[in-house]
Order: C-alpha cells, then structure tokens, then sequence
C-alpha cells in the first residue's frame, strides 16, 4: 500500500511539474522609432563673435544665453524678447525664465576670465527675467517688463522704463552702474 501511494505521489507531482513547465515563450518585438539628436533649445546658449549672429539670437527665436567673445559693434537697434527657461526648477519645482545677455567669458570654475563692451544705438528689454551680466552696454536702454537686472555690469547711457512698475521692478547689484539717467519714459 505503502508503495501505491508513493507511485501515485510521483505521477501526480510529475503531471503538476509538467503542467506548470516551460512554454515555448512567444515574443513580440517591438521597434522603437530611430532617434534623432535634439537640441534643448530651453536651456543652450548662443556664444559668438558676429554682430549678425548676435542680433538674431537676441530674438524671440535665439538662445536663453546669449554670450559674446570680443567687443562688438552693433549698427542698429536692438531687441530682446520671447520668454525662455533656463533649464533649472524652482523650489515648488516649476521652470524658472530666466534671459541673460554674458557680456564676458568664464572658466570651468565659473570665474569671469575676460569682460567686454557691446555698443548699440538702443536695445530694449522685452524679455522676462532678463539681465546684462560682467561688461559693459554702450547705448540707451529701454525696459518693458517689470524685473530687469544688471549683473556687475555697467550700463554707458541711459534706463528709460515704459513705467513705473518695471522702473520700481528693476535691480542691480553694488558692483553695477548706470552713467546716465533712469527714468520712466512713456
């Protein structure tokens, strides 16, 4: 009896083993669609030394980062606007704007290496949260928005705000100045 009832427990076990085995797995094969490389246009930078390039890059089409390399002359005037993020989250985790004009370059250690002067009849500020950093701006300029900045910068003409909110809005640090007049202008 004693043999039976082991011999049964062995098929019984094999047939559960062998219910529960091995499939033939079926795959199914999925393609990914071939990726192409991407520019993060929120967070690159546009560095040049051409008045061209830089004219065009400060648009509403351009880089959140416009750096030059050398002192430039640009013959008209020039505009700065369309809202761009910086690459970086606030505390509440959002994207924060952010537009800066580097009138300088820097090295790995973000240390300022070299500063220089960008020379334009005009240029004014459309853009959110914008700011001339490390150089100096020969020429007037014009704020339309409500938090403009200078960076140890040296504005070589005049500030003239659409009002009063972007005049009370604008800072500067202690090592930036302004040779002319800051004034709402409407």
């Amino acid at each position: 009896m004693k043999i039976k009832a082991i011999l049964l427990s062995t098929v019984m076990a094999a047939a559960l083993l062998a219910g529960c085995g091995s499939k033939e797995a079926t795959t199914t094969k999925t393609t990914e669609p071939a990726k192409t490389a991407t520019t993060d246009a929120v967070a690159s930078a546009s560095v040049t030394d051409n008045a061209d390039v830089f004219a065009k890059t400060i648009g509403k089409d351009g880089k959140w980062i416009i750096a030059i390399t050398k002192d430039m002359t640009v013959n008209k005037d020039l505009v700065l606007e369309g809202e761009y993020k910086n690459g970086k989250k606030d505390a509440a985790g959002k994207e924060t704007l952010q537009r800066k004009i580097a009138l300088y370059t820097q090295d790995a250690n973000h240390k300022v290496t070299a500063r220089f002067t960008l020379t334009a009849p005009k240029i004014t500020i459309k853009s959110p949260v914008a700011s001339i950093q490390h150089g100096t701006f020969k020429g007037d300029v014009y704020v339309e928005t409500n938090d403009f900045q200078l960076v140890d910068a040296t504005v070589d003409g005049n500030i003239y705000f659409k009002d009063d909110a972007a005049k009370a809005g604008f800072k500067m640090d202690a090592t930036s100045k302004v040779t002319g007049k800051q004034e709402v202008k409407k």
